[in-house]
């Protein structure tokens, strides 16, 4: 048990209680976000507008760049989903949930070729961030190989699923779950944030039972047009 606790204590002995309080808020509005989106649940945008400028800037201040952008891009798209979601379509009738069509497909594959792209090019040159030009920039540079892959792809499935949901798409909840699938892990043991990466479980099993939910409403909404 003394082990268990260390593991999730230990990486957190550096950081300020602010950071630590902030991370927790953060984690918290994240998942009260992707709950709120389960439900078709317009406090899915605010409670996440809020999480993620958190988590934004604690990601900063971390050096975690990669992920402080996904945040920042979070944080644009939920006011985008935000306006989209409360967008009427009828009299009576708001932005209903739709599945993905041949042009969403060709934005998809283009958003996650950028978002990958952009990502390893940020991490290549995080040792300039860091430091500056120096002897060690090959050293620090080849330093976060391990996780810079994942990371991207990450931020790639993560990208696609966030415009996904702000357009109202039954598969954003796939990405989502890819997303999750790999973050867990890499929160834990690569990036040492405990907290997170609990978040990130909570995540998963939210966006499974978020799939199931979607699909039922969207199946509902058809029968009943």
């Amino acid at each position: 048990m003394t082990d268990i606790l260390d593991f999730f204590i230990d990486p957190y002995k550096t950081y300020s209680t602010t950071q630590i309080v902030l991370e927790s808020i953060a984690a918290l509005l994240g998942i009260a976000s992707v709950w709120y989106a389960r439900k078709e649940n317009i406090l899915v945008y605010p409670t996440g507008i809020v999480s993620t400028g958190l988590y934004a800037y604690l990601l900063f201040g971390w050096q975690l760049y990669g992920d402080m952008v996904i945040n920042v891009y979070y944080f644009t798209m939920s006011i985008v989903g935000w306006y989209i979601w409360t967008r009427k379509i009828d009299a009576t009738h708001y932005t209903p949930i739709t599945k993905m069509n041949q042009r969403d497909i060709k934005y998809a594959v283009a958003i996650f070729v950028l978002a990958v792209v952009g990502i390893l090019v940020i991490y290549k040159y995080k040792p300039y961030i860091n430091s500056g030009f120096n002897s060690e920039f090959l050293d620090k540079a080849y330093a976060y190989i391990a996780t810079d892959y994942v990371d991207a792809f990450t931020t790639g499935t993560a990208f696609v699923g966030m415009w996904l949901m702000a357009k109202k798409r039954l598969q954003h909840w796939h990405f989502w779950i890819i997303t999750n699938v790999v973050a867990i892990p890499l929160y834990f043991w690569f990036k040492k944030h405990g907290i997170t990466g609990i978040q990130y479980i909570i995540f998963l099993i939210f966006a499974i039972l978020g799939l199931r939910e979607w699909k039922t409403s969207l199946s509902n909404n058809q029968q009943n047009v």
